[in-house]
């Protein structure tokens, strides 16, 4: 493997901490144990890129893992060591429970098939999550033949525990130093391989979902949803890359393991773990019915209630699970949250509490090459620093630098920002180092689509309440409102429900004697200098005709179309996008004059909006002679208001009552009017 410039920073910032990630894979499926137990062992012997030390600590990792952990087959063998010799080491999952009728703890290692172990209530007070589910431990056991020989006696023994995760109260400062040497894209880069993934082989929007994968482990009580294809590693990053997150698989969950057992007051999963992952979540239930109420309460506010008593805790919810069909037809047939079990697919409340819906189907499915030979953070080191992060916010790196716009909620706003948080954390973990407006956008465009596709959904299914779904934004005060959308809403030649970013437009041609009508969009930037430039070439005729209109028509009524800004001292550049066999860009002079004045005033113009009229150098509308057929194609290509002359009124008394009924049809009688009605305030 040749090291890239990647590496080589890593072994420069991170020495003794990074681990080459093909090592990691060598162990894989050989040992009874998730990676991140290989991973810590590999990250205390082989954090090197010497490949001699590499090699000398894979030896030594090796054997520990042959010798401490337990193949199926082997328990007895290893209970016949533990009497021998006296004790044994192993490597295995702990768990305890109290034992009320001995009033003593008893601990459980699976591997053994053990269950009744003595254990001190020093080593079960230090280490209480073994409690609820347990945890991977290097393990001292003991086998006393004198407690054997006694009547129900217990001769094996936990003498001492060495959790699998690592220790060291500084590792923070190291993460912090170690990433002023990066680029932000470097960062990213070593983010994923840290994960055992490999970024040069994924998109970019790949690389995005699996950087928000991570964000329930920096972030306190946050609330992922992740649907999509099987086999694109939704529960690798819950179940194998940290010790602080636990995930349930399938079947009945139980209030008292998640939440709190009401007998005992034992304090249950959410309390001992950063992130509750519940994989295939469509067999998911839970033992009493109000289970998914419990966790709705908890998800909302932190918070549960045994008897009196209301315990806080901050572990994270995540749900993920596989689509039977694709996306498309999920749609379809559905919404996104259909293959959520009955009791929360379409409960509006419970998916008002997810704060993320993450685009599972982004993701490609695994392969080998989409698993990185190249060095990674190790395992814990990251998991811990993770877990440091939680404590911290990052909520004031919006302060006057973005503005949200009037379509969100409270809890629209409170998730956005949340998801904005933890990836400026999981970006800039040291909180003093300044955050660029690009990246700063980056995650408020993520934030803002992931919680929308969970808007989306609600509005399926509660239109009334939830019609709103526009999510928008500003970058400082005198930004442009920029508008963000979920692309499986998004189709190519279909006008979505959203504005266009300012200086575009959707417009009809009607066409003409060699051609019939078809869809375009009108795109326009404008920049210093004089003129306008069409980008399109060769540029059609009919349709620099119509751009020459329009020019002439903005320049000739500037005051009362652009008020202050002179449109003599912008160069506006121009490009045209045909969607249909129509090219020529006839008849397109009022939808030019109107992306003109929309890039130049910076305003975008109102969401599922389609314009239709030809100008005259003259200020006048030329008249539409098959106003019936463009407006039929409008409500084809799913426009919700047809901007059209006032001529063309009387010839859509032929136009059907069922189409009639499925758009809103707008006149106008000059370009102002046409302006103020396309703007809409």
């Amino acid at each position: 493997m040749e090291l890239d410039q990647v590496d080589g920073l890593a072994a420069t910032a991170f020495e003794g901490y990074i681990v080459r990630k093909d090592l990691v894979r060598r162990f894989k499926g050989q040992y009874p144990v998730p990676t991140y137990v290989g991973e810590f062992l590999l990250g205390r012997y082989c954090a090197s890129t010497d490949p001699g030390e590499i090699e000398e600590g894979l030896r030594i990792v090796e054997r520990q893992l042959s010798e401490r952990t337990v193949r199926a087959g082997e328990e007895e063998l290893f209970k016949s060591r533990a009497r021998e010799r006296g004790s044994i080491k192993l490597i295995d999952i702990i768990t305890a429970k109290l034992d009320q009728y001995t009033d003593s703890y008893i601990a459980a290692l699976p591997s053994l098939q053990l269950r009744e172990i003595r254990i001190s209530p020093e080593l079960v007070k230090d280490h209480e999550r073994m409690l609820t589910g347990g945890f991977y431990a290097e393990i001292e056991l003991e086998y006393d033949a004198i407690i054997a020989q006694e009547n129900s006696g217990r001769p094996f023994g936990i003498t001492s525990i060495r959790p699998i995760q690592l220790s060291k109260r500084d590792v923070l400062d190291v993460l912090c130093r170690g990433r002023q040497q990066f680029t932000t894209e470097q960062w990213k880069q070593l983010l994923i391989r840290s994960v055992g993934l490999e970024p040069d082989h994924m998109t970019t929007r790949a690389q995005d979902v699996i950087l928000m994968r991570m964000v329930p482990y920096v972030e306190r009580n946050y609330n992922m949803v992740e649907l999509g294809p099987r086999g694109t590693g939704k529960s690798h990053l819950f179940q194998q890359i940290s010790p602080y997150s636990h995930l349930i698989s399938g079947g009945k969950a139980t209030v008292a393991r998640m939440f709190v057992n009401n007998a005992s007051g034992q304090r249950g999963l959410v309390c001992q773990y950063d992130v509750v992952c519940f994989d295939e979540i469509a067999g998911i239930s839970f033992d009493q019915k109000d289970g998914v109420n419990i966790m709705k309460g908890y998800m909302e506010s932190g918070e549960f209630s045994r008897g009196k008593e209301s315990i806080r805790a901050t572990g994270g919810i995540v749900l993920v699970g596989n689509f039977e069909v694709d996306v498309e037809h999920q749609q379809r047939v559905s919404h996104l949250f259909g293959p959520l079990p009955p009791e929360m697919r379409s409960d509006t409340a419970f998916m008002d509490r997810i704060h993320a819906y993450l685009p599972g189907w982004d993701v490609p499915k695994m392969s080998e090459a989409l698993f990185t030979n190249h060095f990674g953070l190790v395992s814990d080191f990251l998991s811990e620093c993770w877990n440091r992060l939680r404590a911290q916010s990052r909520a004031l790196v919006l302060q006057n630098r973005i503005h949200f716009g009037g379509a969100m909620s409270g809890r629209d706003t409170t998730a956005v920002t949340r998801t904005i948080s933890g990836l400026m954390k999981l970006l800039y973990p040291d909180s003093e180092m300044s955050v660029p407006d690009e990246d700063l956008e980056w995650a408020v465009r993520l934030g803002l689509e992931a919680r929308r596709r969970v808007k989306e959904q609600q509005k399926r299914i509660g239109p009334a309440e939830f019609r709103s779904t526009h999510f928008s934004y500003q970058l400082g005060q005198d930004g442009v409102e920029q508008f963000v959308v979920t692309p499986e809403l998004q189709s190519e030649n279909h006008i979505g429900t959203d504005p266009l970013p300012p200086g575009q437009v959707w417009a009809i041609s009607p066409g003409s004697s060699e051609e019939g009508p078809g869809l375009y969009r009108v795109d326009v930037n404008e920049g210093p200098g004089s003129g306008i430039r069409i980008l399109n070439y060769p540029a059609p005729p009919a349709f620099r005709e119509s751009m020459k209109y329009g020019e002439q028509n903005l320049y000739a009524r500037a005051k009362e179309l652009a008020g202050d800004r002179d449109p003599r001292s912008h160069e506006f550049s121009v490009q045209l996008r045909a969607f249909d066999a129509s090219r020529s860009g006839a008849g397109l002079g009022l939808p030019a004059l109107l992306a003109l004045c929309s890039s130049l005033l910076g305003k975008s113009l109102k969401g599922g909006l389609i314009s239709v009229g030809s100008l005259n150098l003259g200020g006048g509308i030329d008249p539409i002679y098959n106003a019936v057929t463009v407006a039929e194609l409008a409500i084809e290509k799913g426009a919700i208001t047809l901007l059209m002359p006032v001529s063309s009124r009387r010839q859509l008394f032929d136009l059907s009552d069922d189409m009639a009924t499925k758009i809103n049809i707008q006149f106008y009688a000059d370009a102002r009017e046409a302006l103020l009605k396309a703007l809409g305030d």
